[in-house]
């Protein structure tokens, strides 16, 4: 790609969810709303992991690091929509829609992979129980967690490398919300295949391959509890991975629906809508699901919340 060609488009016009001011003033106060909520939620989560000495497992380790990675995630775009709706200014220049592209694939590629660790986590648990406490000690869980940043890394620089190392020429108008890869591809003014082709085989490798795995995961585990006699724990089990599963299933759908045709002109504005439930919806019901229908957690956060000081120590 040649200079000429860098410098043609300088920033990106951003289609908000919106175009009517007072819809906008409506969307300004739901999304800073979810964005307060899911900060809250995720930091109070971290916060009582870290003090609560009941909380100190493989499954809180992985919730811990779950919510700070979806702290990440709804930062890396939510406050530039937030800006656009109070500016009326709906445009991104083409460094910051770089950054914000490269950052939010970083932490929604280290999404999926973690919880494709969090399935595996609860199959050693629940249906390996005398091996559980050897296989994932602290060591073992930590090397997960910075595998899954690793890849993470590796996969995010290639993918957002070679997408704005395309020519992009006109128009600038991305059908989106905020900066991601199957609507800039449109975008460009050279033929995409190869670049589609990678991001197809990086959402089978990223995407597709940890959902299977959650699958078989989920299936051994539920397999396990219908060998249960007491009919409560086997209610209180299926209850919580149900939910988990629920959630997983939403994430996994939506981002393999849209990435592994990334360059549909004809779909563009449904997968606007659609990339909703793993950008926002899943960084707002994590907490939720993974902790308030939680017995431990939700003991910790009311000692917490009696005792707020322990959460600063």
């Amino acid at each position: 790609m040649t200079k000429e060609n860098q410098s043609v488009v300088t920033e990106f016009i951003l289609q908000v969810l919106s175009s009517q001011p007072r819809t906008q003033t409506v969307l300004f106060i739901v999304f800073l709303v979810v964005y307060l909520f899911s900060m809250v939620g995720n930091i109070l989560i971290i916060a009582v992991v870290r003090v609560d000495c009941q909380l100190q497992s493989p499954m809180y380790f992985f919730l811990a690091n779950l919510s700070f990675i979806d702290i990440c995630f709804i930062s890396s775009f939510i406050p530039q929509m937030l800006v656009n709706f109070v500016t009326k200014k709906s445009t991104i220049s083409f460094s910051g829609c770089a950054a914000q592209t490269y950052f939010s694939l970083i932490f929604g590629v280290t999404e999926c992979v973690l919880l494709g660790v969090m399935a595996y986590d609860r199959y050693m648990a629940i249906c390996h129980p005398l091996l559980y406490t050897t296989a994932m000690n602290r060591k073992v869980c930590t090397l997960m967690v910075v595998a899954c940043w690793i890849s993470s890394l590796l996969s995010s620089t290639y993918v957002s490398g070679l997408t704005f190392q395309l020519p992009f020429c006109g128009p600038n108008t991305l059908n989106h919300y905020f900066c991601e890869v199957p609507a800039l591809l449109v975008l460009a003014c050279t033929d995409t295949a190869f670049v589609e082709l990678v991001v197809f085989i990086f959402s089978i490798l990223i995407a597709l391959i940890p959902f299977l795995l959650i699958v078989f995961s989920y299936a051994h585990i539920f397999s396990t509890i219908l060998k249960i006699q007491s009919t409560g724990v086997q209610y209180k089990t299926f209850s919580t991975c149900g939910s988990h599963l629920m959630v997983v299933t939403i994430f996994y759908g939506t981002v393999i629906c849209i990435y592994m045709n990334p360059t549909s002109r004809t779909r563009q504005d449904r997968d606007k809508v659609v990339s909703l439930f793993y950008t926002i919806g899943a960084p707002v019901l994590n907490p939720l699901i993974y902790s308030l229908r939680n017995k431990d957690m939700k003991r910790a956060l009311r000692k917490a919340m009696n005792s707020p000081k322990s959460l600063f120590i």
